[in-house]
C-alpha cells in the first residue's frame, strides 16, 4: 500500500486496503488452521481436543474450517495448538521409527568362502555397525521424548533389539576371528595329537559356526539373522572355549620354547606353522635363517637325515654327525642340530 500511495494510485489502493482488511481478519485464525492441519492428527488426537475443550469435535467427510468458526474453536486456540504440537510431535516420532526399521531392510550380510573348509567368513558388519550407532543415537534421544508414550512399548522393544544386535555382531566377529585363525591349526593332526582337549573345545565351536553359516546363508539380513533365538549366548559360549583354547595353544608353544629357546626368535605363526608339520620335517627350512642366523638351508638325506648345512654366502659344512629327526619332536632335533 505505501508503494501504490507513493504511486499515487487510489483505485489500486482501495483494493489493496480491502485486501489487508480481509488478511487481518483471518490472521487470528492461521495457528488454530494449522494446529488442525497437523500432519499426524488421529482419532486419539480429536478425542483428547473433545476432551479438552468440552465439546465433540470430530472430523467427518465434508468437514471444513467453516464448520470449527461454527464451533466457536477460536476460543480454544491455546488447547488446539496444544494438542497440535502434541499430534507432530508423535508423529515425528512415529515416522522416524518406521524409517530406521525399513533401512535394516536392504542391510545384508555377504558371505565369503574360506579357504577349502567348505564353509565361509561374514562381511558387511562395518555398514551394519555405522548405522546401528546412529540409530542407537536415535531411539534413545526418542526414550527422553515427553511425546514418547503413545508407542513407549514399541520404542522400548526396538531400542532392546538394537542393543541386542549390537552385541551380537560384537561377538560375532571376536567369534570369526579366532576361529579362522584356529581352524587351520587344528586342521593338523599333529596339533590335534599335541592338544586333543584343546582339539575338542574347538571342534565344538567349529560345529556352532558351520550351523550359525547355514543360517545366515539361508537369509543373509543382517537384523533377522542377529535375531535368531539364543545366537548371541551361542557366540558368548564359542568365544569361553575359544579363549580357553587360545590360552592352551599359548602355553604349548612356551613349552616347546622353554625346550628350545630359538624358538623364540619366531612368530606364534611360524612355530606354529613348524610344529604343525613335524612329519614333513623338511617343510621347515625356510624358517632355518630365523632359527639360527645365517643358516639358510641343509641338506636332507634319502632317510630324511640332516648332514650338512649351508650359509647365506653359499658356504657348505659338513656334519660330523648326522642329525635323525625322525620320532622326535622338532625342538629336540633343532636342539640336536645347534
Amino acid at each position: 500500500m505505501r508503494y501504490f500511495r507513493d504511486k499515487e494510485l487510489p483505485g489500486i489502493i482501495k483494493i489493496a486496503d480491502n485486501i489487508k482488511t480481509k488478511v487481518d481478519e483471518f490472521a487470528p485464525q492461521v495457528p488454530v488452521v494449522l494446529a488442525l492441519r497437523t500432519e499426524g492428527m488421529v482419532d486419539r488426537h480429536w478425542e483428547l481436543l473433545t476432551e479438552k475443550i468440552g465439546k465433540e469435535i470430530k472430523p467427518f467427510e465434508g468437514f471444513t474450517f467453516k464448520h470449527c468458526m461454527d464451533m466457536n474453536l477460536l476460543e480454544h486456540e491455546t488447547d488446539i495448538v496444544d494438542v497440535g504440537e502434541k499430534a507432530g510431535k508423535e508423529y515425528n516420532i512415529e515416522q522416524s521409527m518406521k524409517k530406521m526399521k525399513a533401512e535394516w531392510a536392504n542391510i545384508e550380510l555377504t558371505l565369503k568362502p574360506f579357504k577349502e573348509t567348505g564353509t565361509y567368513l561374514v562381511g558387511g558388519f562395518d555398514d551394519a555397525a555405522m548405522i546401528l550407532d546412529e540409530h542407537i543415537v536415535l531411539t534413545s534421544t526418542m526414550q527422553f521424548s515427553p511425546f514418547k508414550f503413545f508407542m513407549l512399548e514399541e520404542i522400548e522393544e526396538w531400542n532392546a533389539t538394537l542393543l541386542y544386535v549390537s552385541e551380537c555382531i560384537d561377538e560375532w566377529v571376536k567369534c570369526q576371528g579366532q576361529w579362522s585363525y584356529l581352524q587351520p591349526i587344528f586342521d593338523s593332526p599333529d596339533i590335534v595329537r599335541q592338544l586333543p582337549s584343546e582339539n575338542k573345545k574347538f571342534k565344538s565351536v567349529d560345529k556352532n559356526w558351520k550351523a550359525c553359516i547355514t543360517g545366515t546363508i539361508e537369509d543373509p539380513n543382517t537384523l533377522r539373522s542377529c535375531t535368531r533365538p539364543n545366537l548371541l549366548e551361542t557366540f558368548q559360549d564359542c568365544n569361553a572355549k575359544l579363549d580357553i583354547v587360545q590360552k592352551g595353544l599359548r602355553d604349548y608353544l612356551e613349552s616347546k620354547r622353554a625346550v628350545f629357546a630359538r624358538f623364540y626368535f619366531l612368530s606364534n605363526d611360524e612355530l606354529l606353522e613348524i610344529l604343525s608339520q613335524t612329519k614333513e620335517v623338511e617343510n621347515v627350512r625356510p624358517h632355518l635363517r630365523k632359527v639360527f642366523e645365517n643358516l639358510v638351508d641343509v641338506t636332507f638325506q634319502v632317510d630324511k637325515t640332516i648332514s650338512e648345512m649351508f650359509s647365506g654366502e653359499g658356504e657348505k659344512i659338513v656334519f660330523i654327525d648326522t642329525v635323525d629327526p625322525k620320532e622326535k619332536g622338532v625342538e629336540f632335533w633343532m636342539g640336536e642340530l645347534e
